[in-house]
């Protein structure tokens, strides 16, 4: 049986946000927003919030439980601070709230008290599923 881990991220992440789609519309606000305070412009990529999803529901499969703190500093990137040295900026932590709540009413996600979101056995047999379709 292919899992995750026997797959590449890419194509994996485009063949859920596919699905995801289908499960829950994307907010909105997310035509507006940036990823985080440290991006100067909001993604370009129609899907981008569907594809966010996907990857944090791969990430939580792969390295979960997860919190919201901890998907911040893994989504976030370089802050441009002009002359002055670069440092971390952290991914907006709305967004990835949202998906979260969002992947929660999906029953792929569930919370686990101090700890995080950890992956379901549905949202661990759907992503299995998707990487057997994928290879």
């Amino acid at each position: 049986m292919t899992t995750v881990y026997d797959v590449k991220a890419e194509p994996l992440i485009h063949e859920v946000a596919d699905n995801l789609q289908e499960e829950f519309d994307a907010p909105k606000w997310t035509k507006y927003v940036k990823s985080g305070s440290n991006r100067d412009n909001p993604p370009e990529q129609e899907d981008w919030y569907h594809i966010r999803s996907a990857a944090i529901l791969r990430k939580i499969y792969t390295d979960g439980p997860l919190g919201v703190s901890k998907l911040r500093t893994i989504y976030g990137s370089r802050e441009d601070n002009g002359h002055g040295p670069k440092h971390h900026g952290k991914a907006s932590g709305k967004v990835i709230r949202t998906a979260l709540q969002n992947l929660e009413e999906a029953d792929l996600v569930e919370t686990e008290e101090g700890e995080g979101r950890k992956i379901t056995d549905q949202g661990k047999s759907f992503l299995d599923e998707k990487s057997e379709k994928v290879i």
